[in-house]
């Protein structure tokens, strides 16, 4: 997916997608998988991770609010990624199945950069 479609995508004003839509504007890496995978299967994913984030104290950004989601969304998910340039941030997309909406959008501080 070309950079321009992505910035377009990160129109929201959670936490995530305006830190993502910044790092993405400062050069991030970033990615969008072929393929769809279940929302619901995400979201059970997602509420373990927020769990062991929560327990661990890692820095998240918008991760409940995307498990929220990803549990109301009722059709399959396509994945994609950011990784800012420093490498403390990676934040996860969720888009629809063809890729014109985001769904959810996710970050998660890394504890070894």
């Amino acid at each position: 997916m070309q950079r321009e479609l992505l910035e377009r995508l990160l129109v929201g004003n959670d936490e995530a997608s305006v830190a993502a839509l910044a790092a993405l504007r400062c050069g991030a890496s970033h990615v969008v998988w072929e393929g769809t995978t279940s929302a619901g299967a995400l979201a059970r994913v997602y509420e373990r991770r927020l769990r062991h984030t929560r327990r661990r104290g890692i820095g998240t950004r918008s991760l409940a609010h995307a498990v929220d989601q990803l549990g109301r969304h009722q059709h399959p998910v396509r994945l994609g990624q950011i990784r800012a340039v420093d490498g403390a941030w990676t934040f996860k997309l969720f888009l629809t199945e063809d890729g014109s909406s985001l769904i959810a959008c996710t970050g998660v501080r890394r504890t070894h950069v």
